[in-house]
């Protein structure tokens, strides 16, 4: 199995990689790569390619035709849990094939992220592609508020649900089972709350932005959990159908 890495777009240039001086670090000291040794290298936007350990950089052998992706882009509206829960989601539901996250602050969320928290989950979702080896690096979006994230998603005619517990509404798998059944559509969102769950203002707000309101089972998910079940649910559904 070779060793898989992320680089920009500026760091290639034709056939040669310009490693940055930690990657080439933990390249040789770490990973204990030698020259002429082979690696993979991912643009994180969908394309790879192998490449050999050179004195001074990568570079490209081959292009590779790989896809571990699934073919829909989509996003997961996370209202912010407490503590490091979000980390925990970015790294689970980056394996799951999740395109996008987009941090929510709701009613009831606790954590006020920094600048420097954003910069840490975009390089936690940076390892968490190489690991799963996926060619897409998902994007981590700034955190923005509840009413802004549904009143944008509100301009999209594509499936939207909000997860919502205690709720009499039919589950999520049935949702997708039926939207699934035709065509697969090219994005999809789905929307989870933070601990003590959705106000009701914030639930009348989706459904005014045509979100489908869903339930994930009848027992009550913790916030890092239910967006990871509903990535998996999605995931599943897709790839089965």
């Amino acid at each position: 199995m070779l060793y898989r890495l992320v680089v920009t777009q500026e760091q290639i240039e034709d056939n040669i990689i310009h490693l940055q001086k930690e990657q080439e670090h933990y390249l040789r000291r770490v990973v204990r790569l030698n020259n002429e040794d082979n690696f993979i290298v991912i643009n994180g936007q969908g394309s790879c390619w192998k490449v050999k350990l050179t004195p001074h950089g990568g570079e490209i052998i081959e292009s590779l035709t790989e896809n571990r992706e699934l073919p829909i882009a989509v996003t997961l509206m996370v209202a912010l849990p407490k503590g490091n829960g979000f980390e925990d989601i970015i790294r689970c539901t980056t394996e799951l094939g999740v395109n996008q996250l987009q941090p929510l602050i709701s009613d009831r969320t606790l954590l006020k992220p920094s600048t420097n928290k954003l910069q840490r989950w975009r390089k936690i979702a940076i390892e968490s592609a190489e690991q799963s080896e996926r060619q897409i690096v998902p994007y981590i979006a700034p955190p923005i508020s509840v009413n802004e994230a549904f009143t944008t998603a509100n301009k999209l005619t594509i499936p939207k649900y909000i997860a919502f517990a205690r709720s009499s509404t039919p589950h999520l798998q049935y949702f997708l089972t039926k939207d699934l059944s035709s065509s697969v559509p090219a994005q999809m969102i789905i929307a989870t709350g933070c601990e003590g769950g959705w106000t009701t203002k914030e639930v009348e707000k989706a459904i005014a932005c045509q979100f489908q309101e869903v339930s994930l089972g009848k027992r009550i998910l913790r916030a890092v959990t239910a967006p990871i079940m509903a990535m998996s649910l999605v995931s599943s559904a897709i790839e089965n159908n």
